[in-house]
């Protein structure tokens, strides 16, 4: 049995992989703005405040961060997602260092964004060089923070997600919509994604398994596109997919320059990940049959 502290733990992935994690008997710490259980401690990243009690952990697993997709990239918005993320996991890393705590290893979320909002013939692996545009910006600072942790022999683990598919809502829920019932753009871009019951595996065995650290992409290993998806996810719900592309000015009206990652997606290379796991849901029918049932 481990202590583990989360951050991020009130959030989609956060809430079921607290459960999961409870179910194998390990004892899970909540760091939170507003705390309202036994379990829950208070940290307020803009005063450098966290209760020094939550630390006394074996493990931090660190999904904190605003999300990318819930507002149009103002230029505040867009310092709050890499804030959110980067200056988090500094606060953490600095208090683990000035109370010396034996952290056994930090775990942390990253984005297959590393590799930009781009559509292109490569698939990505986990050695590529980061793009150059405000996605791959954000994980890259992400990342450099989470490694911050090695500067004190303490193992990391970073996991570049993609769409994450829950029946609880996420990218799920808005897609589920007239607009995004159809294929968006070109219809051509890759659409990357993960079932959040593996993608929670994975925290899982970041924690029960030393040899599971360094960087992978966490993704199932099916590549679908936009319009592929869409057809799957249409045939799956009995719902009419919109035979006629949502054109891509339209998509920038609406998200403004959010419209990016919706309108761009490469395949993500998952050699390495599955050399290590066995994805529960590697095809996206079972995926969202297990969803949706």
């Amino acid at each position: 049995m481990a202590k583990i502290l989360l951050t991020g733990g009130t959030g989609l992935v956060g809430s079921l992989l607290e459960k999961i994690l409870i179910e194998k008997q390990h004892e899970v710490f909540i760091l939170t703005r507003s705390p309202k259980a036994k379990n829950h401690f208070k940290w307020d990243v803009s005063s450098n405040f966290i209760d020094e009690k939550a630390l006394r952990v074996d493990y931090i697993i660190h999904l904190a961060g605003a999300g990318i997709a819930d507002k149009k990239w103002t230029p505040k918005r867009k310092k709050e997602l890499i804030d959110s993320r980067v200056a988090s996991a500094e606060l953490l890393y600095n208090k683990v260092k000035e109370l010396s705590i034996p952290l056994k290893g930090f775990i942390s979320s990253s984005g297959i964004g590393y590799y930009g909002a781009i559509t292109s013939e490569n698939i990505y692996k986990e050695t590529d060089e980061p793009a150059n545009d405000f996605i791959s910006k954000i994980c890259i600072e992400w990342e450099k923070a989470a490694l911050l942790f090695s500067n004190s022999d303490i193992p990391v683990t970073i996991l570049r997600t993609g769409v994450v598919l829950s029946k609880k809502g996420g990218a799920l829920k808005k897609m589920n919509t007239p607009l995004f019932l159809s294929s968006l753009g070109n219809g051509n871009q890759y659409v990357p994604w993960i079932h959040i019951e593996d993608l929670c595996n994975l925290y899982v065995k970041a924690i029960e398994d030393t040899t599971f650290t360094g960087i992978y992409n966490a993704v199932a290993p099916e590549h679908q596109t936009n319009t592929s998806f869409t057809k799957i996810l249409g045939t799956t719900l009995k719902k009419t997919v919109t035979p006629f592309n949502v054109p891509s000015f339209i998509l920038k009206l609406v998200l403004g320059e959010l419209a990016i990652i919706v309108l761009a997606g490469s395949r993500i290379s998952t050699e390495k990940i599955e050399s290590v796991y066995q994805f529960n849901f590697s095809k996206l029918t079972d995926a969202l049959y297990d969803i949706y049932k």
